[in-house]
């Protein structure tokens, strides 16, 4: 045993000192070239605002602090007077065209009263910003130089998830830092972002990093580094990047208007769950199930209803309720497009003329006398002129009581039910009449108002006892 254990330990030597970090050359990637060719075409950015504060200076006292009031009370008049704060910020970019266009976040510029850019070379510029957008946090900046350095423009949609990528920009102000990861996932939502299909990393991302360009190992640029997600405000391994065509797309708009436009088709959408495919009798969970219909927007003029789901826009497929308002923010404003639905058991297709995305509207509701709760534990009535006429509804009834499966998903009184499944309900007496006729078991959507929102929530008719 001995001998067969010093044979094994003569091939290990033999194969690390004949093959030195050979097998790990192969694996690990070299970001060297990248960082070489096209560090240069990264640049910080470094942004001043002037604040304008009313009364005495922030001497940063807690919230409550019973000293706050009395201290104002005996300060000198002179620092009671307005005064000037001067607020600085550091960012990065990347210069996309020889003659002085960089792209860089939203958020690194917006407000800024002065924008320097620096260059690797240590040469530095008044950058000009040419626009901003705040929904896809990207803004366009200029400065007056030619024969710059540029990055290469690649194609995120040959990204997958476990390639590496790199990043490159200024965390905390230190120029020209590389930090490198994979990618994590594609298209994702995040919270009041539904215009972006971010590319998610695990890049190391910190502040100075906003701004700056994500390399695949083509040395092409693929993202924008714009945010990251942290419960300390540090890098917790989560990281997001703005595609860079998305990013493209708005900046053609912002070097040619100023500003960019997204498209609007004015309807409220939730995810189809497998039980609301049942409902609508969808073979699959899949599209965007329209719970409102804005009636002087442009899906409205289309013919699009309530309890649509949308498959398909403008040959695009709907896979998830997250994927439409991409496409649709991604169409200019007066563009028309085919939309495919799913409505009562087939599919038919509209054409749309895209509107301008702009803010919505209000609404509100009331409450009166009960019924007796239905085996679905509601308690239903009908609706008075005067509550239509605020609501601006001609159609539903109002919870007055709840409880069971439909309180534990969320239902409460004043809310308003305006249809169950594809049906419109125009009293409590229709209502009941076809909860009773819903066979045990079987999974019916009730569309709910609540506020100035409407949601498709799915309830099971319970199974007789």
């Amino acid at each position: 045993m001995r001998k067969a254990l010093s044979q094994y330990v003569r091939i290990f030597l033999f194969v690390t000192l004949v093959f030195p970090a050979a097998a790990f050359a192969h694996s690990l990637p070299d970001f060297t070239s990248i960082v070489q060719k096209y560090g240069n075409a990264v640049v910080n950015i470094s942004t001043t605002q002037t604040i304008h504060e009313q009364g005495f200076p922030n001497f940063n006292f807690p919230e409550g602090d019973p000293f706050a009031q009395l201290f104002k009370q005996l300060m000198p008049p002179e620092m009671r007077q307005p005064h000037n704060i001067t607020e600085r910020s550091l960012g990065s970019g990347f210069i996309i065209s020889s003659d002085g266009y960089i792209l860089t976040n939203a958020h690194v510029v917006d407000g800024a009263d002065s924008i320097v850019v620096k260059l690797t070379d240590r040469r530095q510029f008044k950058g000009k910003l040419i626009g901003e957008d705040k929904r896809t946090d990207v803004a366009l900046v200029k400065i007056n130089a030619k024969n710059l350095p540029t990055v290469k423009i690649g194609n995120p949609a040959t990204l997958k998830p476990g390639q590496w990528v790199v990043a490159i920009g200024a965390p905390f102000g230190f120029d020209n830092s590389v930090t490198a990861g994979i990618v994590s996932a594609l298209g994702r939502s995040l919270p009041d972002d539904n215009y972006v299909p971010f590319i998610q990393t695990d890049v190391p991302i910190n502040p100075g990093n906003s701004g700056g360009p994500l390399f695949n190992m083509d040395g092409e640029v693929v993202g924008i580094n714009s945010q990251i997600y942290s419960k300390t405000g540090g890098y917790m391994g989560l990281s997001f990047a703005i595609p860079i065509d998305v990013a493209l797309n708005v900046s053609q708009q912002l070097r040619e208007f100023g500003k960019a436009s997204h498209g609007r088709l004015g309807v409220g959408i939730q995810e189809v769950t497998p039980e609301l495919a049942q409902s609508f009798g969808l073979s699959q969970a899949r599209g965007a199930l329209v719970s409102s219909v804005d009636p002087h927007g442009p899906a409205a003029k289309a013919g699009i209803r309530v309890s649509d789901i949308i498959l398909a826009y403008a040959g695009h497929t709907i896979r998830d309720a997250t994927d439409l308002p991409r496409y649709v923010g991604e169409t200019r404003p007066g563009t028309r497009v085919n939309v495919e639905l799913w409505r009562h058991g087939h599919k038919l297709t509209v054409s749309v003329v895209v509107g301008t995305l702009s803010s919505g509207s209000k609404s509100s509701t009331a409450t009166h006398k009960p019924l007796k709760l239905d085996k679905l534990g509601l308690a239903v009535r009908n609706l008075t002129e005067e509550e239509r006429h605020k609501l601006g509804i001609k159609h539903g009834v109002i919870i007055i009581g709840v409880k069971g499966a439909a309180a534990n998903l969320g239902l409460e009184e004043g809310d308003v039910i305006l249809a169950v499944n594809n049906t419109r309900i125009s009293s409590a007496e229709m209502f009941d009449k076809i909860v009773n006729k819903a066979a045990p078991g079987k999974n019916i959507a009730l569309l709910i108002m609540r506020g100035t929102t409407s949601i498709y929530v799915p309830l099971q008719i319970p199974a007789l006892k």
